[in-house]
């Protein structure tokens, strides 16, 4: 990891533009993954929230990935040094629509970069903005936190967690298995190797089981928020994870009123701990 925290502000405002087809079966993919009944997607459909993030991979050649199955840092992303990626949180807005079979651009700027020490050894957070555009123009604006904990060879423990809320107004149990997780990743092209490598995600990270993907998570969050108020159109979502979930819970999404305009979501897992925590508004 860096010793010097002004080494890394030089990659603060860098940009990276990526053009894509959003191309239809990829979404239907997607459905079939999640295994919700409804209609099939077609092209000119409105993308639905939080999908984006099928698009835009991060191509890499096997030479430039790192030890954790990740591209490689120093190009756009800050070169932290050895460290374990994880997906913080979002803020994502949708003050448009984007539609498949369109193209569509990308445009990603980092807007902070900050180190900090933890338990664990240093951690540094980076955000990245994202402005994605149609052809009806912008369309969603996505704030993406990423957190590096220093890789120094040891697996910090996870604290205990807090209990989730109970008796939510809507709520659908998910039993996660390895083919889910695959199917997640081949989608968004995402190599963490915890999410499909058992030994690398039990001896190298210390987890029990595979990591199922923070923003799959979420992007089940915000599919039940659609489900519950199906006559309303998502104006905002945001979340932040607060512990990992694992293939060997079944874990439940939730979601209750927050208010006349938005839902309070979030992700327990099988011991009935808060694992991810988030809110949809309208």
């Amino acid at each position: 990891m860096s010793k010097e925290p002004q080494d890394l502000q030089a990659w603060v405002g860098r940009t990276d533009e990526r053009r894509d087809v959003l191309v239809t079966e990829r979404c239907v993919a997607l459905q079939a993954a999640f295994d919700h009944p409804g209609t099939t997607l077609s092209a000119g459909d409105p993308l639905p929230p939080l999908w984006h993030w099928l698009y835009f991979w991060d191509i890499a050649p096997r030479s430039g990935l790192g030890r954790d199955g990740h591209p490689a840092l120093g190009g756009f992303l800050p070169p932290v040094g050895p460290a374990r990626r994880m997906w913080a949180g979002s803020r994502v807005s949708f003050p448009g629509a984007l539609r498949l079979g369109e193209t569509a651009t990308r445009v990603s700027t980092i807007q902070s970069i900050a180190e900090k020490s933890g338990r664990s050894g240093r951690l540094v957070f980076v955000t990245v903005r994202h402005k994605l555009s149609g052809g009806e123009g912008l369309a969603i604006v996505d704030e993406h936190d990423i957190v590096y904990r220093e890789d120094n060879g040891t697996n910090a423990s996870a604290r205990p967690g807090e209990p989730a809320p109970e008796g939510a107004q809507w709520s659908e149990q998910v039993d996660p298995d390895p083919t889910l997780l695959f199917r997640y990743s081949a989608l968004t092209f995402n190599g963490h190797r915890i999410h499909y490598d058992r030994d690398y995600a039990r001896d190298v990270e210390g987890y029990e089981g595979l990591v199922v993907h923070g923003p799959m998570l979420a992007t089940m969050m915000v599919g039940l928020a659609g489900r519950a108020l199906p006559d309303r159109k998502i104006s905002r979502f945001e979340f932040r994870g607060l512990r990992p979930v694992l293939d060997i819970d079944t874990f439940t999404v939730n979601a209750d009123p927050d208010g006349a305009d938005a839902l309070s979501v979030w992700v327990a897992n099988g011991d009935g701990v808060l694992s991810m925590q988030g809110r949809t508004e309208f």
